[in-house]
Order: structure tokens, then sequence, then C-alpha cells
């Protein structure tokens, strides 16, 4: 009874703890619906903003791998580059080294055979010497040409007094001055003449060498050795220095170019000693280099020359090409 008296005592604490659950469950605020799709959306946006900050971080890995990659790439076409150069460097060096030795061989092959060619002169001449009878005609002629020589001489400074006196009043300075210059030349040169009056004609190996070239003037054939060739060729060299100076003075002294008006040419006999070949066959030669070389000198160009000296202030001298076509000398051997 007792029992019972204490189960009927609970039961309404029981019922009531049930009651005041029950209240305190209904009592809860609801949710908000739209609070929770706001947050929601937040998530969503934050989602969102994520997944564009990683779009964002690859886009730049990209671009750094490509960067890399691209100056990856610069710096081996660099060093390809390098490399091509120092092999073009090297293959310069190379042939220019090879260049070089090809002309050391070639310099001393030239050597080697010009003294070949020389030995074979020597022997030539002791081979073809003259006849005693011979170079004595050779001698006597060569002293008559040297008389004639002297007196050509005394005629052509009384006319080289005339015709300064006629470029002075004409008031061609330059073309004066030069005329002063090559009559001072002619003036040593016959000083040196002078001094040799007394010439050991059987020392000189021309009036016992025999002859080895030919050449034509006017239509005629002569003979000559080696001395007179360089004779020769000096009359043509010696024209065209002397003509190439006489045709700048012309235009300087703006005269109208005229190599026959000039004394020098008139005269032809700067370089001649009297020895080896005649006096007209001297003055042929040399007006015809005179010629080419006043034409050159009037007209400021270099046709039928060279500055050998590279300069302004150079020797002017003759082609070989145009000296040769003048000679136009035939071997006999």
């Amino acid at each position: 009874m007792r029992a019972g008296t204490l189960g009927h005592m609970a039961l309404p604490f029981v019922i009531s703890g049930l009651a005041l659950a029950g209240t305190a469950g209904l009592a809860s605020p609801r949710q908000d619906p739209h609070t929770g799709e706001q947050s929601n959306k937040q998530d969503d946006k934050n989602k969102t903003q994520e997944d564009k900050d990683k779009e964002k971080d690859k886009d730049k890995d990209k671009a750094k791998k490509q960067q890399d990659a691209k100056q990856q790439q610069q710096a081996e076409q660099a060093q390809e580059a390098k490399q091509a150069q120092q092999q073009q460097h090297k293959q310069a060096q190379q042939h220019k080294q090879a260049e070089q030795k090809r002309q050391q061989q070639a310099t001393q092959q030239q050597g080697v055979q010009h003294q070949l060619e020389q030995q074979e002169v020597r022997q030539e001449r002791k081979e073809q010497r003259l006849s005693q009878a011979r170079q004595q005609q050779l001698i006597q002629e060569q002293q008559a040409r040297l008389v004639q020589y002297r007196q050509q001489l005394n005629r052509q400074n009384r006319l080289a007094q005339q015709r300064a006196e006629a470029l002075q009043q004409q008031q061609r300075v330059a073309q004066y001055n030069f005329q002063q210059q090559y009559l001072e030349r002619m003036r040593q040169q016959q000083l040196r003449l002078d001094q040799a009056r007394n010439y050991d004609y059987e020392q000189d190996p021309y009036f016992y060498t025999a002859p080895s070239y030919r050449y034509s003037r006017d239509g005629r054939y002569y003979e000559t050795n080696q001395y007179g060739v360089d004779q020769l060729r000096q009359a043509v060299n010696y024209g065209y220095q002397e003509g190439f100076q006489a045709g700048q003075a012309d235009r300087q002294d703006r005269w109208k170019g005229s190599y026959q008006d000039s004394y020098a040419y008139r005269d032809a006999n700067y370089g001649y000693n009297g020895y080896y070949v005649d006096e007209e066959t001297y003055q042929y030669y040399f007006r015809e280099g005179f010629r080419r070389g006043f034409e050159d000198g009037y007209n400021s160009r270099y046709q039928y020359g060279a500055n050998t000296n590279a300069n302004a202030n150079g020797t002017s001298s003759i082609l070989e090409g145009v000296l040769s076509a003048i000679l136009n000398l035939q071997s006999l051997r």
C-alpha cells in the first residue's frame, strides 16, 4: 500500500516534467527560412571566390612556367649564337693562318725562282758576250752621243729661259714653278754627266752583252739588251711623272691643258745620261709617258698610272700594263 501510495505521488511529478519539457520544446524559436538561404548563398559566394583564386594561382603558375621556358630558350639561343660566333672566329683564324702560310711559301718560291732566273741571266750573258770589235764600235757610238747630248743641253738652256719669260707674262705661276723645278733637276743631271767624263767602258756590261730584246718605233725595229730596256722603261716612267706634275700645274693655273705646250715635253731629256740608247729614242718614250701623265694630272685621276706612296704627296708612276704596251718588247731568246 505504501508502494502504491509512492507510485501515486510520483506520477504527478512525471507528468509535470513531461509537460515542462513539451512546453520548453514548443517555446524554442523556429528557424527563419530566409536566413538559411542567405547563409547558403554566402557559402556559394565564398566557394566561387576560392575557385577564382585557385584559377588565378593556376594562371600565374602557367605564366611563370611560360616565362621561365622562354628565358631558358633565349639563354640556349644566346649560347648557341656565342658558340657559332666562336666557331666562326676560330675558322677565320685558321683561314688567316693558312693564308699567311701560303703567302710565305709563295714568297719563298718567288725568291728561289728569282735567284734561278738571275743565275740563268748571268750564265747567258757569259755565253753571249759580244766580240771585242763590236764592243769598241758601241763605245765609239756612245762617246759620239755624249758629245751631241752636251751640246743639246746647252741649246735647251737658252730655250728654257725664253719659255720662263713667256710663262711669267701669262701669269701662269704654277706652270712657271714646275718649269723651274724641272730645270733644277736638269742642272743636277748635267753636273753628274760632267763628272763622268772618265767613264770606264770596259767595266760596263752593256758594251759586251748581246741584244736580248727587240722593239719597234716609227715602223722600224731596234735591238737592245736588258740595260737598254731599263733605260727605255725609265724614259716612260720619268715622262709620266713629269707630265703628271705639268698637268697639275695647268689645272692650278686654270689654263687650258696642253702637254705639247710644256717645256719639259719639248725637252724630254730628264733622266737621260747619254748611255745605252740614242737621245731621239729616249725622247720618244719620255714623251709617250709625259702625254699620259699630263692627262692624269690635269684631270686629277689615275687612268694610266698610280700613286705609289698612297698619299697626296706621293710619287706617281705609270702602270706596268701601260708601260708594257708602250714598249711592246719582243724577246730574242
